[in-house]
């Protein structure tokens, strides 16, 4: 039976989505499935999309995971948690919005940090530092935001490099912004580098490159790092599970 996935976000050049879905379909011998990136400037775009094109399922990026829940007949328990969609489900006409994200978080930083619970800082106020934020309500883990400006619920970048006492308690680090993903590879959030120790975590949703330079700067003082390869095949088998559910 023809069915017809792909992701839309913009811009979609970083995209390990497609790759990896087309050689599942060749591994399964499913020659009649196809996946297509849809780099939309607009999400105005999207009802046109939807409507030309016969689709089963898409994947949704950068920058388009909150705002188009709009577009959405409803939300799955997952999506209504996190508050941002990365999976659509066409079923029966309807749109259906998924959020795999979040387990797939969970369960990649589960392996990485183990028994430990250590404090984090969650560098980035998106769609990805919401799957990440309910992953760590779940696990029971205190967080706190970073972001350009301080607010009652979020450390301002400045304020990290101005108090040492900050990395100090939060030995864990999640980088949920696109710094330092390919071709912008020398960038990375503004932190106080010098003040890693071999005993912070240092997470990076950014898989391409392998080594950001976050986690360079990380591994540099001997800290623990990990990238978002292993979160990424996750996410998309649970969203392969959703579209042939």
């Amino acid at each position: 039976m023809e069915r017809h996935f792909g992701l839309i976000g913009y811009p979609l050049g970083h995209s390990f989505s497609q790759g990896y879905f087309q050689k599942k379909f060749e591994a399964l011998g499913l020659t009649d499935h196809t996946y297509n990136l849809f780099p939309l400037t607009s999400l105005n775009e999207f009802p046109k999309l939807v409507q030309n094109n016969k689709l089963t399922g898409l994947n949704v990026t950068i920058p388009y995971k909150q705002d188009v829940i709009a577009f959405l007949d409803s939300l799955d328990t997952s999506a209504e948690k996190v508050g941002a969609v990365n999976v659509i489900k066409f079923n029966n006409g309807k749109l259906i919005g998924h959020n795999t994200d979040y387990p797939a978080f969970k369960k990649s930083l589960d392996a990485f940090i183990g028994q430990t619970k250590p404090s984090a800082l969650v560098l980035g106020t998106g769609g990805a530092s919401k799957a990440v934020m309910a992953a760590l309500d779940d696990l029971e883990i205190e967080y706190h935001q970073v972001s350009r400006i301080a607010t009652a619920s979020a450390f301002s970048y400045e304020q990290l490099i101005l108090s040492p006492d900050i990395l100090e308690e939060f030995k864990l680090i999640i980088n949920t912004t696109p710094l330092g993903m390919s071709p912008q590879l020398d960038t990375c959030p503004n932190l106080p580098y010098d003040q890693l120790t071999d005993s912070h975590y240092l997470f990076d949703l950014v898989y391409n490159p392998e080594t950001t330079l976050f986690l360079s700067k990380g591994q540099q003082a001997g800290s623990k790092t990990k990238n978002g390869l292993e979160m990424l095949h996750i996410q998309a088998d649970l969203a392969w599970d959703i579209w042939n559910a």
